[in-house]
């Protein structure tokens, strides 16, 4: 979205519109609308203006990692399916992957077997990478009851 700053034009990059994931500008601004903005990078050889509009407190991954640890279960919508798994929505702006082997109990050829974009699904958070913020989780780890160990008496 280009943005008019005082006679002088600056882009707001489509990413740095909405913590959330948006496919078009179009989805968070309208032509027209009043806006505030913060200066990123301004290169005043190639005379351009890099702007930003996402509240910098709201940051999703300060709300997740205050929310969830590692072994916490979420309610997660499916946003991505790829060949090796699907990515799903944790928190607005943070999405974690469910690795193709963690979908289901069983073999699966593709993740569009057992899941749909949209779906709403319990995961568990099996590992967080705090310093590349990806997130790993499983379905497959809900859906195996633990062992319980036998419990031998006295006389066993």
């Amino acid at each position: 979205a280009f943005v008019d700053i005082g006679g002088v034009d600056g882009m707001v990059h489509i990413s740095e519109l909405s913590w959330s994931r948006i496919k078009h500008p179009s989805e968070v601004v309208s032509v027209g609308d009043p806006v505030d903005v913060y200066v990123i990078s301004f290169d005043p050889e190639k005379k351009k203006i890099s702007l930003g509009m996402k509240d910098r407190s709201q940051d999703p991954w300060t709300v997740f990692t205050e929310k969830y640890g590692i072994g916490d279960v979420a309610n997660v919508k499916i946003v991505k399916l790829m060949t090796f798994g699907a990515f799903a929505e944790i928190v607005p702006g943070v999405d974690g992957l469910i690795h193709i082997s963690q979908i289901a109990d069983h073999r699966i050829d593709k993740p569009g077997d057992v899941l749909k974009e949209g779906d709403m699904v319990d995961v568990k958070i099996i590992d967080i990478d705090m310093e590349n913020k990806k997130v790993s989780l499983s379905i497959r780890a809900l859906l195996e009851a633990p062992v319980e160990e036998p419990i031998e008496d006295e006389e066993g």
